[in-house]
C-alpha cells in the first residue's frame, strides 16, 4: 500500500514516515527542510500554493493520505495569520476533496487546542471555542475537510517525541535544559493528555485499517500538568527535577492566548478496540529512544543547506 504523508520533516510526519516505511510504500512530502538518505520516497511540494495538492495526488497516486502538514507554532500563527489559514485551513480542504474524488482514505491531523480549556474532559460532541489564530485555523480546517469529504477521518491530537531539530516538542524542551543543568519553568495551570509520537502513529494506522471516519480524539488517557510532565521526564532519566520551577502560563508573556485545561476524553476511540498506551509507557519509550540516539539519527537525515 502506498501512503502519502505531508509534513514529512515535522515531528509527527518524519517519525510516522520512518515507523511506517518498513510496512508500506511511504512517500514523504517536503519543502523548505530537505531530507537525504531516508528509507522512503520523497516528493517536494509547496503546499501553500493552490493546485499543488491535486498535482501531487495525480503524480503519486496514493492508496492513503495522512496529512501532518501544519503551521503549528502558536505564536508564529498570530504573526502570520494568512499563511496559517492557507496551510491549516485551505490546503486540508483541498486534499480532502481530491481524496474523495479518487476514493482515497484521508486522515487529517487536528489539535486539542480547538477548545478554550475552561473545563477539560472534552468529548467529540463538545463545542469548540478556539482562542488563537492557530486554534481557529485548525478548527476551520476540520470543517473544510468534512465539508469536502464526509468520509474523512480527523484526529485531534497532542503528542511528544524527538524531532529533526531537537526542539519541536515540550519533552525536548525539558530534556535539553535538564541535560544542560538549566533552570526552567513548568506550567502548573496547563493540563493536557500527551501521547508518544510512535504510539500515535500506530493508533492512526489502526484507525485507517478499521476504516474509521469522522472525528476522534487520539491523545493519551492521563491528565497531567506541564510542570509534572517535565518532572516525570527528569525522573525517568535521573536528572534534577528541582531545576524545574512551578509557574503560571499567565506570567509567561506569551503572544497567543492559551487554553489551560485540554484533557480530552478518548472513550470513542477506545470503544473501537484500539489500545491507547499509558503515559508512562510513552515516557519510557521517549527515554529509550534518547539513549539509543534517536534524535541524532533524525538530524542526520537533514541535508546540508536544506
Amino acid at each position: 500500500m502506498r501512503v502519502l504523508i505531508t509534513g514529512a520533516t515535522g515531528l509527527l510526519g518524519l517519525n510516522a514516515c520512518l515507523r511506517l516505511s518498513p510496512r508500506f510504500d511511504v512517500i514523504g512530502v517536503v519543502h523548505q527542510t530537505r531530507l537525504t538518505d531516508v528509507p522512503f520516497q520523497l516528493y517536494n511540494a509547496d503546499l501553500s500554493v493552490k493546485g499543488t495538492v491535486k498535482k501531487m495526488i495525480d503524480a503519486v497516486q496514493p492508496d492513503a493520505f495522512l496529512n501532518c502538514a501544519a503551521l503549528a507554532k502558536v505564536d508564529q500563527c498570530e504573526q502570520m495569520p494568512l499563511v496559517a489559514e492557507r496551510i491549516n485551513t485551505c490546503m486540508p480542504g483541498e486534499a480532502a476533496a481530491e481524496c474523495k474524488t479518487h476514493q482515497i482514505p484521508f486522515i487529517h491531523i487536528s489539535t486539542d487546542a480547538v477548545f478554550d480549556g475552561q473545563k477539560g474532559g472534552y468529548t467529540e460532541v463538545d463545542i469548540p471555542n478556539p482562542l488563537s489564530v492557530y486554534a481557529r485555523t485548525k478548527l476551520d480546517g476540520e470543517l473544510r475537510v468534512f465539508e469536502s469529504n464526509p468520509n474523512a477521518l480527523v484526529a485531534r491530537v497532542n503528542f511528544f517525541g524527538h524531532s529533526i531539530s531537537g526542539n519541536r516538542s515540550l519533552a525536548e524542551f525539558f530534556l535539553r535544559n535538564l541535560l544542560a543543568n538549566n533552570a526552567v519553568n513548568g506550567f502548573v495551570d496547563v493540563l493536557f493528555s500527551p501521547l508518544y509520537v510512535h504510539h500515535l502513529t500506530d493508533i492512526l494506522i489502526s484507525m485507517m485499517k478499521k476504516g474509521l471516519k469522522g472525528l476522534y480524539h487520539a491523545v493519551g488517557g492521563e491528565k497531567i500538568s506541564k510542570y509534572d510532565f517535565g518532572c516525570r521526564i527528569a525522573e525517568k532519566l535521573s536528572l534534577d527535577k528541582n531545576l524545574i520551577s512551578p509557574s503560571s502560563y499567565k506570567d509567561a508573556g506569551l503572544i497567543a492566548k492559551r487554553s489551560p485545561n485540554l484533557f480530552l476524553d478518548i472513550s470513542k476511540l477506545k470503544a473501537t478496540g484500539i489500545v491507547v498506551p499509558a503515559l508512562d509507557q510513552g515516557l519510557q519509550a521517549f527515554t529509550t529512544d534518547f539513549r539509543n540516539h534517536w534524535q541524532e539519527k533524525l538530524s542526520a537525515f537533514q541535508s546540508i543547506g536544506g
